[in-house]
């Protein structure tokens, strides 16, 4: 199993901010995380990426707990919010940086951004400003395409439909269906509408618990939808 959460809970004082029981993940799937604010979402993804430590249980990747390796760090990518940038470079600096670490050559960064120039609309690439210049939602396309370089096969976005205008969401929507036989995408959205669009699979949570956890389908889709609508 590629992504495993086994009796994990994280506290704050007294409050539980997530509980999740048992949560597991396969090679290849997309997953969408869906709640409203304060459901957990973002915790989980920073359980997963080490930023914090869980209060019980543990998060697995491949079989080993993240907090106690660093092995998950070459397979995973994940851009959470704009403090996951380095604001003071340029996109294409930034778009190096990144290639980099992965020891990609600057000529295979610059081909690889480059299927991403309509995403981009003009707006990032070859333009002489700092990211920490830039709209939050050009911010955001800079970081979504950073977490692409070295082709990671875990990849996890927070709210990345948001900040963009409608134009992008769709053009975003078309990039991750394209690299569904690359990655294991896992999408955190308010929006139950964007992740059923790409996501093959929909977790909901709210308060910290997991109350669904459903392949899409039309009858699932409308299930979640009445729930948020109770």
């Amino acid at each position: 199993m590629l992504l495993e959460f086994n009796n994990v809970t994280k506290t704050y004082g007294k409050t539980t901010v997530l509980n999740i029981e048992n949560l597991s993940i396969d090679k290849g799937e997309c997953v969408g995380i869906v709640g409203n604010n304060g459901a957990g979402k973002t915790t989980a993804f920073s359980l997963i990426l080490d930023l914090i430590k869980a209060s019980e249980g543990s998060v697995l990747t491949k079989g080993s707990d993240v907090s106690k390796t660093e092995d998950w760090k070459s397979y995973t990518s994940a851009f959470l919010d704009e403090t996951f940038l380095i604001d003071f470079l340029t996109p294409n600096e930034y778009f190096d940086f990144v290639g980099g670490l992965h020891n990609w050559s600057k000529g295979e960064v610059k081909e690889f951004i480059h299927q991403f120039e309509e995403f981009f609309n003009g707006e990032i690439l070859g333009v002489k400003k700092y990211i920490r210049d830039l709209s939050k939602g050009n911010q955001k396309k800079v970081g979504i395409v950073g977490s692409l370089i070295g082709n990671p096969e875990i990849i996890i976005l927070d709210e990345p439909f948001a900040s963009l205008d409608p134009s992008t969401q769709i053009r975003l929507k078309k990039i991750i269906r394209e690299r569904l036989d690359k990655h294991t995408f896992l999408i955190s959205s308010h929006d139950l509408t964007h992740v059923a669009e790409v996501c093959s699979r929909i977790v909901i949570l709210e308060k910290g618990n997991m109350i669904m956890d459903n392949l899409k389908t039309e009858e699932t889709i409308q299930k979640m939808t009445e729930y948020f609508h109770v």
